[in-house]
């Protein structure tokens, strides 16, 4: 069996080494005639698997993405050809939650604000949406859930976009979807950025095109800029930069990116492909992790929004991302770059705080 995978895809050779030849490449440069002796091929979200992608894709009987979406998978063509697919629903889901978290505290800190005090509105909450939305509420904020296909189940848990947008925090976390009455696309369009108040802070953490970059940039010239919060940007890899110098935080598409959850998600393809072609799986994730730099703490004090702030920072330094994405752009490929080289990043999870109590644990930490 021949497996082409996307070189920034952790521990492929670990999990498939043993009964395959593994091929690995650049995922934004994949071309058709790589796939021509080609029996399975792992992408992450850079890579569209399409008609032109797969041209001469005959042998080709498992695509796996590494990612919860799956926008750049053309699904009804991998059925209409008997091709398995598989995705990672969930895999990142901890790690956009610790990025959300730790973009919060840097928004607090920004406007001298205390959290518990302020409302935070999750636009789509799915696995992400999920994790943002239990975050805020361990900082004491107000939530309100903003998702028109949950709402049929259960309308007074939710909010329609007009109201989430009232928020004095609105964080997105939709798929991105063109068609349809619920689509995405501009969901954040230029009449509802115009209606914003310049005191509301937007954060996007899913997809770049979700947001009319254009309309915001027309925003933040004006008179009552926004405080932007940027892990995605409209038409990846390119990136607008006359908007960056008016973001409060910047970053290339990593939300997601800490080990955890790449393991999770090699690891949901390497269950699938056993499943499929009835291989025993013989690793878990846990076994292909390293130990973390700092495993415990022990703490003296209750916790609070300044104790919360350092222990993030102990883990997962937000500001460290922004500052190296500022220093790269304009430089030729700086956004696949920064994504190829990205430093190992561990998630809360790894740091268990020793005498600590519940909020601890709600926040994302082993306790």
């Amino acid at each position: 069996m021949k497996l082409l995978a996307d070189e920034n895809m952790p521990y492929v050779q670990e999990l498939f080494g043993d009964w395959a030849e593994i091929v690995t490449c650049a995922g934004r440069d994949m071309t058709p005639d790589q796939l021509a002796d080609v029996d399975v091929l792992l992408v992450r979200s850079i890579t569209q698997v399409n008609e032109a992608l797969l041209a001469q894709a005959q042998r080709l009987s498992f695509v796996g993405t590494a990612t919860i979406g799956c926008d750049h998978i053309d699904t009804a063509l991998l059925a209409r050809r008997g091709i398995a697919f598989a995705s990672a629903p969930g895999c990142n889901k901890v790690a956009v939650g610790d990025y959300v978290l730790a973009a919060l505290l840097k928004v607090a800190e920004h406007k001298s604000w205390q959290l518990a005090d302020k409302t935070l509105a999750v636009v789509g909450v799915g696995n992400t949406g999920s994790q943002v939305a239990a975050r805020a509420r361990a900082l004491g904020m107000k939530v309100l859930l903003c998702d028109p296909f949950k709402a049929q189940g259960d309308p007074t848990a939710f909010v329609e976009l007009a109201h989430a947008l009232t928020a004095d925090i609105v964080s997105f976390h939709v798929p991105l979807t063109r068609e349809g009455q619920h689509a995405t696309w501009h969901l954040l369009n230029e009449s509802a950025i115009d209606g914003l108040s310049s005191e509301q802070v937007l954060i996007n953490a899913c997809r770049g095109d979700v947001w009319d970059n254009a309309a915001l940039l027309a925003r933040q010239l004006g008179s009552t800029p926004l405080t932007l919060v940027m892990d995605v940007w409209e038409h990846e890899p390119e990136v607008l930069a006359p908007l960056v110098p008016h973001v409060l935080l910047a970053s290339p598409h990593i939300a997601g990116y800490s080990l955890e959850g790449k393991a999770r998600g090699t690891f949901a393809l390497y269950r699938a492909l056993c499943e499929l072609k009835q291989v025993e799986m013989v690793l878990s994730p846990e076994q292909l992790l390293p130990a973390p730099p700092i495993g415990a703490v022990h703490l003296e004090s209750p916790l609070d929004q300044g104790l919360i702030a350092r222990l993030v920072k102990l883990v997962y330094d937000i500001e460290r991302d922004d500052r190296a994405f500022r220093l790269a752009l304009g430089q030729p490929g700086f956004f696949d770059r920064l994504r190829k080289h990205y430093p190992q990043r561990r998630e809360l999870g790894s740091l268990q705080l020793i005498n600590a109590g519940q909020t601890a644990s709600e926040l994302g930490f082993k306790v």
